[in-house]
């Protein structure tokens, strides 16, 4: 056979190191050697053919590996980016959801639409004969210069407010409220009343507020024009007295913000005096001006008011001294301390108010509603009253109004008066309460002979008991609708039944010596 060169190399290889060994090998012996050299370079071919295939394919797996990488690389940054978009388009969302719950926690509390709201007070009084009596928060002679005793008990009238109001929020964040208040007042116990009705507007008017021009302080203001009761009007409601009442028709600011605790309302109200009796066809008419500013720091007021009636100096009053003429200036201030705990003591609420007025401010609460004070005239007052449960089942709320006014009406004159009030709240049941109440006031009154008023002092007194029926929080004095039965007596000095021919004391069957009155009455807000 034919042998192949490199087996003849490894032949001759074999042969020589045969030679060389000095063995003699034979043909046969050759070739099974060959034979075995050839099976094993076969076995080595095919393993080297294995390895490179292995090789080859470690190889591609390189590749794909590498492909794989750049594709997860890629992958990855695709993620990334599709992450950060994700992020921001979850930030925006966010921010109109938070946008969405702000409007509409915006629509919510501005009550956009129609409002209705009113207050009512109705009942019928008696005394211990069954026939009519006197009665009213003001019905002892102090009560004239505005001496409140406490309407619990006390009152024989129907008053009504009907209260209408259009609130509107705009695109822009703008607010308007429009308000129109219907009132009456009656004594007659009759349905129908025509004939004697009091019915009047009593507020008609327009607010703008959040306007998006306002900036800095006037931000988030509230601009106002018409006839109105000041905003912040406050009282003692069971006293039916007023600290401060502002009213009449005019514009103004609320809420000039100065800082976070710090803010200021500016208001110019107009009111009218009685008309003067000329004979010349002068012009009578005295409108009376009021410019106010309201100044707020945390829980305290200040209030300055300025005032201002031309020609009301031609009015004239007539007393023992001689005449006194009217003033046509005057001006009023007001401290105030709004509490929200009863004189820090323990929970509820309290206020105090120190008033001063000269002038025409020496009506201090109804401020610029009286045109025959004199230009000596000056009043000081001191109100206060607190709310407070004092256990599970009990609530009290005391009061105190003192004032003195001078030269008032007529040269010398002085006015001192001092009420002490407390209402007592027991609670039975959840819809009935009992409630007590008494009052004190006392009377020091020098008129000098103005309007042919005596010279009086001395002191009155009202007990009153009150079970009384309630839908509300029984435990809260001020929730209303109520119904009450009532029972009152009250007593007072003899000498206040001379004060004056033309007031409640002293008229029959309503002098010093004890009185007792009976009824009911309803009274309700919302």
């Amino acid at each position: 056979m034919m042998m192949k060169p490199r087996y003849l190399a490894v032949a001759i290889g074999l042969i020589l190191s045969s030679a060389a060994q000095g063995a003699d090998l034979s043909s046969s012996a050759i070739e099974a050697r060959f034979a075995a050299m050839e099976k094993r370079l076969q076995l080595a071919e095919s393993r080297a053919a294995k390895a490179e295939a292995r090789a080859t394919q470690a190889e591609q797996q390189v590749k794909q590996l590498e492909t794989r990488t750049a594709s997860n690389e890629q992958q990855t940054r695709q993620v990334a980016k599709t992450a950060e978009i994700t992020q921001q388009q979850t930030a925006d969302v966010a921010k109109r959801t938070e946008t969405l719950a702000s409007n509409a926690k915006s629509n919510s509390s501005d009550n956009s639409g129609f409002k209705f709201s009113g207050y009512a007070r109705s009942g019928v009084i008696m005394n211990d004969s069954g026939t009519s009596t006197e009665s009213g928060p003001y019905v002892t002679p102090a009560g004239q210069t505005g001496g409140a005793v406490g309407r619990l008990g006390n009152e024989n009238n129907t008053y009504v407010e009907l209260n209408l109001e259009h609130n509107q929020t705009m695109a822009s964040g703008a607010t308007s409220r429009y308000k129109v208040m219907l009132a009456d007042g009656q004594r007659s116990y009759n349905d129908w009343t025509g004939a004697t009705s009091d019915l009047n507007i009593r507020q008609a008017f327009v607010e703008l507020g959040s306007l998006p021009t306002f900036t800095g302080v006037w931000k988030d203001s509230t601009l106002w024009a018409g006839k109105r009761f000041d905003r912040d009007n406050f009282d003692i409601h069971w006293l039916d007295s007023d600290i401060i009442f502002l009213a009449g028709t005019g514009g103004g600011i609320y809420d000039v913000k100065w800082g976070d605790n710090l803010k200021s309302n500016f208001s110019l109200y107009g009111r009218n005096f009685d008309d003067l009796k000329d004979d010349n066809n002068d012009d009578t008419r005295i409108e009376n001006y009021i410019v106010t500013a309201n100044n707020y720091a945390g829980p305290f007021q200040w209030m300055l008011s300025g005032l201002r009636a031309k020609n009301n100096q031609d009015r004239e009053n007539t007393g023992n001294r001689g005449i006194s003429t009217a003033a046509d200036t005057g001006f009023h201030t007001m401290l105030a301390y709004h509490g929200d705990s009863f004189y820090g003591l323990r929970e509820g609420t309290s206020k105090t108010a120190l008033l001063y007025g000269h002038g025409l401010g020496a009506e201090v609460k109804a401020l610029g509603s009286d045109g025959r004070l004199t230009d000596d005239a000056s009043t000081l007052r001191l109100a206060t009253y607190g709310i407070t449960p004092i256990s599970k089942n009990w609530s009290i709320a005391p009061a105190v109004l003192a004032q003195q006014s001078k030269d008032r009406y007529v040269s010398g004159d002085d006015y001192k008066w001092l009420t002490f009030n407390t209402r007592l709240i027991q609670q039975i049941t959840e819809n009935f309460e009992l409630a007590y109440e008494g009052s004190y006031q006392y009377m020091d009154l020098n008129p000098q002979g103005y309007s042919d008023y005596n010279k009086v002092k001395g002191g009155f007194y009202k007990l009153t008991f009150a079970p009384t029926f309630k839908v509300g929080d029984i435990s809260d004095m001020l929730s209303r609708p109520e119904i009450r039965f009532f029972a009152t007596y009250m007593d007072w000095s003899k000498e206040l039944d001379s004060y004056s021919s033309a007031d409640s004391f002293g008229t029959d069957g309503f002098t010093a010596g004890g009185q007792w009155n009976f009824g009911i009455q309803m009274e309700t807000w919302f």
